[in-house]
């Protein structure tokens, strides 16, 4: 019986100790992500009227207000990274987070916009772009559908920024 109580009792230390290791390295992934989604510049994008100023932090990564028009490709707004099902990454996976990061291409095989810095990000490695996955997906999940993309003969019905090419460089003296 006494042995039988030991047995309990450790066995119950263990998973209790197992699980809050689980939950430290979590935290600490989620941790990472926040940190990295903010030196980004994540929010900036992706957050309703950062752009405008006055940022919305009570619907945080909820999707933007602002449109970007990149000429000849039409207008892109930063869409919502909240966990929503609706209108955000709530069906998007993790590892499609990550993919979606490093190398432009969403679930459905399109390929975002150069507005989005992602071939910056493809130089992440595969556990920071998996941190800001993961700290996108704890995130509080927020219901906004943002409009668009709009194509290059639409008109937007958003306050548009215009994304100016650079200037090629002057050739000879």
């Amino acid at each position: 019986m006494r042995q039988t109580i030991d047995y309990l009792a450790i066995s119950t230390i263990a998973a209790v100790c197992l699980t809050s290791t689980a939950a430290l390295a979590a935290d600490a992934r989620i941790a990472r992500g926040a940190y990295l989604a903010q030196l980004a510049g994540c929010g900036h994008c992706h957050t309703p009227g950062y752009l405008l100023g006055k940022a919305d932090e009570s619907r945080q990564f909820g999707g933007s207000d602002v449109g970007f028009e990149v000429p000849g490709l039409g207008t892109f707004v930063g869409p919502n990274l909240t966990p929503d099902k609706d209108t955000g990454l709530g069906n998007w996976s993790p590892e499609q987070i990550v993919t979606a990061i490093r190398t432009g291409v969403i679930p459905d095989g399109r390929v975002l916009a150069p507005i989005m810095p992602w071939r910056s990000f493809a130089k992440l490695t595969h556990a920071d772009a998996t941190a800001i996955a993961v700290y996108l997906k704890s995130l509080p999940a927020v219901k906004h559908k943002v409009p668009g993309p709009f194509g290059p003969s639409q008109q937007a019905t958003t306050f548009v920024m215009k994304v100016v090419p650079p200037a090629a460089p002057a050739v000879g003296n």
